[in-house]
């Protein structure tokens, strides 16, 4: 399966990388620092990097399904810690990304 990439634009720090692995560490294995986050769902991966007012959040699963549910997990729960936001996060994969 191909890596998924969203970049969304946050004015507010903590939501960045440290607010969202606090949360899902409650869940499953995270580790962060301001700048990067790591996040193991049961279902794939999910790597964070905050620079300037973007999030990069790269996703990869071994099945589609996996990352179709990891991307949901994600949407529903960074939309409502960036409530503040009006956060509408929009997944590619790494190839349309690149093109």
């Amino acid at each position: 399966m191909q890596p998924t990439i969203c970049t969304p634009r946050l004015s507010t720090r903590p939501t960045r990388t440290q607010q969202p692995c606090k949360h899902f560490a409650h869940k499953v294995t995270c580790e962060w620092t301001p700048e990067t986050g790591r996040v193991d769902f049961p279902f794939g991966d999910c790597r964070m990097t905050a620079e300037g007012d973007l999030l990069t959040i790269a996703c990869e699963s071994a099945e589609d399904e996996g990352l179709k549910r990891m991307q949901a997990v994600i949407d529903v729960h960074l939309e409502k810690l960036a409530w503040r936001e009006e956060l509408k996060l929009t997944w590619q994969t790494t190839a349309q990304q690149l093109a």
